[in-house]
C-alpha cells in the first residue's frame, strides 16, 4: 500500500466516523474531506473540482425549481391526492407511496419524481401523524428499487450498457460471449428484487427507521380557538367523508360540527361527506389552524375586510385586539361595518382567556384582549403600524397557500420536460433549466421562492462526494479493492458474482452508483474472460450492484436529497440498509445464472 492509497483511506475512514459520531453539518464534512484530498494533491486540482460544474450537480438543482412550482401550484398535490389519498397508517401510506414511486422510477428519472414526492411526504406526515422518518429513506429506496427494472430506469444502468456497446465494438477476440442488453433485461431481475424489496421495507422500516429525529416533546399550545372553515367551490374536499378528508384522530384539534349551505347544523361524524358550502367549525390549536388553513379547498369563513388581492400571496397571523379597537363591542358578524381599511382580514378563529368561545362565531362579542387567527394581506403589516385596532403577535407560518390556478401550467411543464429528456431531444440538464424557467415565467413560481428551493446544502455534498471518487479512483485505491476481489472470486462462478456484487456495494459506499459501474465493470470483464464464461451473469449483476446502494447516503442521489429532510443520521441508511442489501444480494446472485446463464 503506497502513501496516497493511505492517506485516502484515513480521509474516508475520518469522514464516515465524524458522520456517524457527531451531528455536523454534512456539507461541511464532506467539503473538510475533500480539502484535505486538495491539499494532499491525491488528485489533480481539476477533477476534485469537477462536481462542481457536473451537470449531473446542476439537474439536481434545476429541479429543485421544478419540484417548487408542482408543489406551489398544487398540482403535486392533487396527482398525490389521486394515488396517495389519505392513509391512516404507516403500512397503508407506504404501500401507496412506494408503490406507484418505483413503478415510475422504472420508466423516468427517479430524481425529479423524488424531489416532487418530498414536500407531498411532508405535509402527509404531518397531517395523518406519520413519522417523517419513516417515509423518506423508504421513499428512496423505492425509487432505487423501480429504476433497476429497466434499461432506461437509472443512469447507471445506461452507462453500463453504452460500457457494453463500447466493448463489443472494440474488435477484440479476447471477449467472452456478450449481447447488448434489451430495454426490459433487467426486469427480469429488477421486477422480483423489487417486489420483495419493497415488501422487506413495508415489513420492518416499523423497527428499523427511528420513529422520530426530534428528541424534545412537541411543544403544545396553551390557548385553543373556536374557528370556521368553508368548504369553496371546486374543492377537492367534497364527496369525501369527514374522515377521509383527515379530519379526524388529530390531536390538537377536532371538528365540531357542520353548518350545510342551508344552515342545517350536523354534528360531526366521521362517515359525513362533505358538500360545497359546508362551513366546517372547528375547535383547534394554532398549530392545526396553520395546517388546515393551507389545505387546498379550505377558506376563512368570515370576511371582515375584503382583499384585492390574490389569496396565494396572503398570510396568516396572530393578533390581538388592542385597547382601543373599533371592533370592541361589535359582533363578528357586524364587524363588516366597520369603516374600510387599506388592508383586508379574513377572520379564522377567535379566542379568549386561552379557551375557545362558546358561542357562535358570527354572535361572539369583540373584546379588548381576544387573540384573532386572520388571513390578511401583505398591506396589513405596513398599516398595522399606525392602526390602533389590533396588535399582532406573530406570523404563524412562512409556508404560501398553493396557487391552483396554475397546476395546469405546472404540470404541461413538467411533462414537456419529461417528454423531450425521454425521446432523446435534449439532454436533462438543458431540459430542467428550461421547465425551471418556464415554471416562474407562467407565475407557477417567483424568482425569490425558486432561490429559495434550492437546497444547496445537498448540492454541495454531491459535489464533493464526486471530486472525492477522484481521488480513490487516481490514489490506486480502487485498483486495490479490485484486485482483492478478484483474489476472492477465483475458482468459483457463483462466488465471484457474489464478489462482484459485494464489490459494487463498496464502491457504492465510498463513491458513488455511477462510479461503481465504471470502477466494476471492467473487473467483472476480467473475471468472466478468466472463467472463459457468458459476461451477461457478470454484466447483470454489476447492474443491479451498482445501483442498489442503500447503506451510504452518498451512494445514490435519492439517498441525498432526503438525508436533510428526513433529520437522517449516517446510521439510519445503515441500520436500514444492510439487512435490505443482503436480501437484494441474495435474490440477485440466485435468479442471475438461472435468467442468463453462464
Amino acid at each position: 500500500m503506497n502513501l496516497d492509497i493511505g492517506l485516502t483511506l484515513v480521509i474516508l475512514a475520518g469522514m464516515f466516523g465524524v458522520l456517524l459520531l457527531t451531528k455536523i453539518n454534512p456539507a461541511a464534512v464532506f467539503v473538510g474531506a475533500l480539502t484535505l484530498t486538495i491539499t494532499f494533491r491525491l488528485s489533480p486540482l481539476d477533477q476534485s473540482l469537477k462536481g462542481f460544474s457536473n451537470p449531473g450537480v446542476l439537474t439536481i438543482g434545476s429541479l429543485f425549481i421544478v419540484a417548487a412550482g408542482m408543489y406551489s401550484t398544487g398540482a403535486i398535490t392533487i396527482l398525490a391526492d389521486k394515488l396517495i389519498g389519505y392513509p391512516r397508517t404507516l403500512l397503508k401510506a407506504q404501500l401507496k407511496i412506494l408503490t406507484p414511486m418505483a413503478v415510475g422510477s422504472a420508466f423516468l428519472n427517479n430524481t425529479p419524481l423524488v424531489a416532487m414526492a418530498i414536500p407531498v411526504i411532508k405535509d402527509l406526515s404531518r397531517t395523518a401523524r406519520i413519522p417523517l422518518t419513516r417515509l423518506l429513506i423508504p421513499l428512496s429506496y423505492a425509487s432505487i428499487l423501480g429504476g433497476t427494472c429497466t434499461l432506461i430506469g437509472t443512469a447507471t444502468n445506461l452507462v453500463i450498457s453504452g460500457l457494453l456497446n463500447d466493448v463489443m465494438s472494440s474488435g477484440r477476440t479476447d471477449l467472452p460471449p456478450m449481447r447488448s442488453i434489451a430495454m426490459f433485461d433487467p426486469a427480469l431481475i429488477g421486477v422480483p428484487i423489487t417486489i420483495i424489496g419493497l415488501g422487506f421495507i413495508m415489513l420492518t422500516s416499523k423497527w428499523l427507521l427511528p420513529a422520530s429525529r426530534d428528541n424534545s416533546p412537541p411543544a403544545k399550545s396553551s390557548r385553543l380557538f373556536r374557528t370556521i372553515f368553508f368548504v369553496s367551490q371546486k374543492s377537492s374536499l367534497i364527496g369525501k367523508s369527514v374522515e377521509e378528508a383527515g379530519f379526524t384522530g388529530a390531536d390538537d384539534f377536532s371538528l365540531v360540527a357542520i353548518i350545510r349551505a342551508d344552515q342545517t347544523e350536523l354534528k360531526a361524524d366521521r362517515t359525513i361527506v362533505l358538500q360545497e358550502g359546508d362551513r366546517l367549525r372547528f375547535s383547534a390549536e394554532s398549530a392545526a389552524i396553520t395546517r388546515l388553513w393551507l389545505i387546498d379547498g379550505l377558506e376563512p369563513g368570515h370576511v371582515l375586510q375584503k382583499a384585492d388581492s390574490l389569496r396565494h400571496t396572503h398570510n396568516l397571523v396572530e393578533m390581538a385586539v388592542a385597547q382601543r379597537s373599533r371592533a370592541i363591542g361589535k359582533t363578528v358578524g357586524d364587524l363588516k361595518k366597520v369603516a374600510n381599511t387599506a388592508y383586508g382580514i379574513n377572520l379564522v378563529g377567535i379566542s379568549r382567556d386561552g379557551k375557545p368561545t362558546t358561542s357562535k362565531l358570527a354572535d361572539t362579542q369583540i373584546e379588548a384582549g381576544d387573540v384573532l387567527v386572520a388571513e390578511v394581506n401583505q398591506s396589513f403589516f405596513y398599516e398595522i403600524t399606525v392602526d390602533a385596532d389590533y396588535t399582532i403577535s406573530k406570523k404563524l407560518t412562512e409556508a404560501k397557500l398553493q396557487r391552483t390556478d396554475k397546476a395546469l401550467f405546472a404540470i404541461v411543464i413538467t411533462l414537456a420536460m419529461i417528454t423531450v429528456v425521454s425521446a432523446g431531444l435534449m439532454s436533462m440538464l438543458n431540459a430542467a433549466l428550461l421547465a425551471g424557467g418556464a415554471m416562474m415565467i407562467t407565475g407557477c413560481l417567483s424568482i425569490k421562492d425558486a432561490g429559495k428551493s434550492v437546497d444547496f446544502s445537498t448540492l454541495i455534498v454531491i459535489a464533493s462526494a464526486i471530486g472525492l471518487e477522484s481521488s480513490v479512483s487516481n490514489s490506486g485505491l480502487s485498483t486495490m479493492i479490485s484486485n482483492g476481489l478478484m483474489a476472492l472470486g477465483n475458482g468459483n462462478l457463483i462466488m465471484a458474482l457474489t464478489m462482484v456484487f459485494i464489490g459494487c456495494i463498496l464502491m457504492d459506499t465510498f463513491v458513488t452508483n455511477v462510479a461503481s459501474a465504471v470502477f466494476m465493470f471492467p473487473i467483472a470483464l476480467q473475471m468472466a474472460s478468466s472463467f472463459q464464461v457468458s459476461f451477461m451473469p457478470f454484466v447483470m449483476t454489476v447492474l443491479v450492484g451498482a445501483s442498489c446502494s442503500f447503506i451510504s447516503p452518498i451512494g445514490y442521489q435519492t439517498n441525498l436529497m432526503v438525508y436533510g429532510p428526513g433529520a437522517y443520521k449516517f446510521s439510519d441508511f445503515i441500520v436500514m440498509g444492510i439487512p435490505l442489501t443482503i436480501v437484494v444480494g441474495i435474490i440477485t446472485i440466485l435468479l442471475t445464472p438461472i435468467l442468463f446463464p453462464f
